[in-house]
């Protein structure tokens, strides 16, 4: 069975962090690119970052770019996004999407980030 299940979400002040992780099961994670999305209230879903089977190379959403980071480790079957400098529209439910090269695509049930005073 396959399953991505995030975790890490919560409630942060603006300027705080979080680290949310992602950990697959039930497919051979190592060949899947792993991205994170994330939707907030009233919007359309968002690629926030991604990274490729190997970790060798890493793509940003322009609004995140320089405060989060993806990262992979393929040993644990696990993905991460450190976000830094956490800001009020970073407000959203992230979700952890694995994708091969053919193009099958599994998605997380998501997890909550909340940033506010």
């Amino acid at each position: 069975q396959v399953q991505l299940v995030e975790s890490g979400g919560g409630l942060v002040q603006p300027g705080g962090s979080l680290r949310l992780s992602c950990v697959a099961s039930g497919f051979t994670f190592s060949s899947y690119a792993m991205s994170w999305y994330r939707q907030a209230p009233g919007k359309e879903r968002e690629s926030v970052a991604s990274i490729t089977t190997t970790g060798g190379d890493t793509t940003y959403g322009h609004s995140v770019k320089g405060r989060f980071t993806i990262s992979r480790d393929n040993a644990k079957n696990t993905a991460y996004l450190q976000m830094n400098s956490l800001k009020p529209e970073d407000t959203a439910v992230y979700y952890c999407n694995a994708r091969n090269a053919f193009g099958r695509r599994y998605w997380g049930q998501g997890t909550q980030v909340t940033v506010s005073s």
